[in-house]
């Protein structure tokens, strides 16, 4: 044991959470192992707000694609359309988005291990001993690496949070599915298409994401018995896609509510959707995955510094404290809106407002609270108001 390699952190998943994590720690010259599953690619939208892009310095040759506006598209049919003002919103494939962040991260000085996570041991004085599986049939076998800090960046389900976080047992996942299709000749790729249609998802949404040379469809919901493949199946024929080329296809669950705990009190802390960082109704997990990658290097390098294990409570406190307001509004938008069609209906009708474009563009997009226009706040309010009471129509 005492022949192991030794890190500062050994981050456990490289999507990312995991990646910024490890790219942070070894830009501080903190020693850093980064561990993930070959082949792992995560179903997902895809999309990268510009906000992202400047906090954690991506250029634009990673983006697969960029779009102008989103389509909105109701139960009835009714279609509303979203154009973003000004800039765009980056579309990325996670197969190669993902690949990139860890390669920057082996840039930056950290060690690249492939690997699956096992378990964690202890040696004699306390310090964990990360354990995980390489290679397979008559080649499988465990290599071993010794950590003063872990960050658990292994996804929803995540491994590490079950077996070692007190509360991980609570957490509650929505389900969702994508298949990932060759663009066909002709396809508008300049816009998101959202379905708010029951019978596409019915507590959810369908997405339709252009990627440049292939698309992501995909649904998501938390009912239990829904058949997703069936509704992307249906969501593809809606989309006019149903004959265009599928490529592969991916599942995986994506938690609710950021958990209320994310470290074990001595040398472990979670990062991204291992500690339930997706917004509500939106889905969006790429931005909140990077900041609670970025926090958890924070906490683990004043873990490191100080010795000191309320260090790692920091990563949950300060992603807390700039978040959790956006994540309760848009908890409650989608347990009321998304709840049946007559609401979908209205939801989609008020995304036709341009006071409502404006401020959910800005706010998607830079990820703050917008001033620029007062009166557009109070103007939603009776506008929601409106709705809610059923005084205003769908138009």
């Amino acid at each position: 044991m005492s022949n192991l390699e030794t890190f500062d952190a050994v981050v456990i998943g490289g999507g990312p959470a995991g990646a910024t994590a490890a790219t942070d720690l070894a830009k501080v010259g903190r020693s850093v192992c980064l561990i993930d599953r070959a082949g792992r690619i995560k179903p997902c939208g895809g999309a990268i707000p510009p906000q992202a892009m400047r906090d954690f310095d991506l250029p634009e040759s990673i983006l697969a694609n960029k779009v102008y506006g989103a389509r909105m598209i109701a139960p009835s049919d009714r279609v509303v359309e979203m154009p973003i003002e000004r800039g765009y919103v980056g579309m990325v494939d996670r197969e190669h988005f993902d690949e990139w962040l860890r390669q920057r991260a082996a840039e930056m000085g950290a060690v690249r291990r492939t690997g699956t996570f096992e378990r964690i041991e202890r040696a004699d004085d306390g310090t964990a001993i990360v354990v995980y599986r390489v290679g397979s049939g008559a080649d499988k076998h465990e290599e071993r690496v010794r950590a003063r800090a872990i960050i658990g960046a292994d996804g929803a389900n995540s491994f590490v949070g079950k077996r070692y976080i007190p509360g991980y047992e609570t957490v509650r996942y929505v389900s969702a599915y994508h298949e990932v299709l060759q663009t066909p000749e002709g396809f508008d790729s300049s816009r998101c298409d959202v379905y708010y249609q029951g019978d596409i998802s019915p507590d959810f949404y369908g997405w339709v994401f252009p990627h440049g040379a292939t698309i992501s469809v995909g649904v998501g919901t938390a009912v239990p018995g829904f058949s997703l493949r069936t509704a992307c199946t249906e969501l593809r024929r809606r989309a006019d896609l149903a004959e265009a080329k599928t490529l592969r296809r991916e599942g995986a669950p994506i938690p609710l509510e950021p958990l209320k705990r994310w470290d074990n009190g001595r040398d472990i802390v979670l990062a991204g959707d291992a500690a339930g960082v997706v917004a509500p109704a939106s889905g969006e997990g790429i931005y909140y995955a990077m900041t609670g990658g970025r926090l958890a290097a924070q906490a683990v390098d004043e873990f490191c510094r100080t010795g000191n294990p309320k260090a790692l409570q920091q990563a949950r406190k300060r992603f807390m404290k700039e978040h959790s307001k956006v994540f309760w509004v848009l908890g409650i938008m989608q347990h009321f809106w998304y709840s049946s069609d007559k609401r979908r209906e209205r939801f989609v009708s008020l995304c036709a407002d341009p006071d409502i474009q404006y401020l959910t563009w800005e706010a998607y997009m830079n990820k703050r609270l917008v001033k620029a226009r007062p009166g557009a706040h109070i103007r939603i309010f009776f506008k929601d108001m409106a709705h809610l009471l059923g005084l205003m129509s769908p138009r």
